[in-house]
């Protein structure tokens, strides 16, 4: 999802956007396509940043980026991290007590986002994100090349408590569009009619929308990889444990998709639940 956020920044002609991405050649390939500049670590060692935006893929990646590949030192005194990844809110407390960015006076804003692939693309993303009162102005601007929705949640750690909500949700709704297509599909229904005529009433969601069509034609090879949703839902339990509260549905969905991993489906869309009903 970085790929294309990182694309509408390079728009603005007021920025001197610097990105990188470990595999370096979708570094090249980014070049290729849009304006800036390759960030080299060895090459970069007297300049110093107003920010960093990251999207990456769990706690270990970033700390692997921040920490153990030391970027941090690239940032100025009293700069930003805007943090688009999902991670643990452990992560954040372990990015915000980090000496380096406590010394800097580094704001740090848990900023995961929600609209897929196709939201990054189309620049309509929505970002939930916590952190400090400070510099809202700069990165909310930031932000506003690839959102249509962003909301300051509250303190830091309160973007992700939102995210782990958000994909609560979503889980709940992708099991019921599975069992409801299941149902659908095993009978005779023109299931085009069924979405024509269910999809403007009280079912309707941004999932109906659009995953109800590529389910039944059993299309699955884009969007959120259910690898990526294991990942996710495993945070959201493990905080609803410590709260003690015992959500039955989401973790029978977790256990679906973790099926659907074991049977090798991990990178495939979290709307190919479907699959685990056997209908044709």
């Amino acid at each position: 999802m970085g790929y294309p956020m990182a694309g509408h920044l390079s728009q603005n002609n007021d920025l001197e956007l610097f990105v990188y991405n470990r595999t370096r050649s979708i570094t090249t390939k980014w070049l290729q396509k849009h304006k800036g500049f390759e960030f080299k670590i060895d090459e970069l060692v007297k300049i110093k940043f107003d920010g960093f935006i990251l999207c990456l893929k769990d706690d270990a990646s970033i700390i692997n980026v921040l920490i153990d590949q030391n970027l941090i030192k690239f940032l100025k005194y009293n700069s930003f991290i805007i943090d688009h990844s999902t991670t643990s809110l452990d992560l954040i407390h372990s990015i915000s007590s980090n000496f380096e960015v406590m010394n800097r006076k580094i704001s740090y804003y848990d900023s995961p986002v929600s609209g897929g692939e196709i939201g990054a693309v189309n620049g309509n993303l929505s970002v939930m994100f916590g952190g400090p009162n400070k510099k809202i102005k700069i990165i909310t601007s930031l932000m506003n090349a690839y959102s249509d929705t962003i909301v300051k949640i509250g303190p830091s750690g309160h973007g992700q408590l939102t995210k782990m909500i958000n994909q609560l949700c979503i889980a709940g709704l992708l099991q019921g569009l599975a069992e409801a297509i299941a149902l659908g599909k095993s009978t005779d229904l023109n299931m085009l009619k069924v979405y024509e005529a269910i999809s403007g009433g009280a079912a309707q969601s941004w999932q109906m929308d659009n995953r109800f069509v590529s389910m039944i034609n059993n299309k699955f090879d884009f969007g959120f990889a259910v690898d990526l949703m294991i990942k996710d839902l495993e945070i959201a339990l493990k905080n609803a444990e410590s709260k003690k509260l015992n959500l039955m549905i989401s973790k029978n969905v977790l256990s679906k998709y973790k099926k659907l991993s074991k049977n090798n489906f991990g990178k495939l869309d979290t709307s190919s639940l479907i699959k685990l009903f056997d209908v044709s």
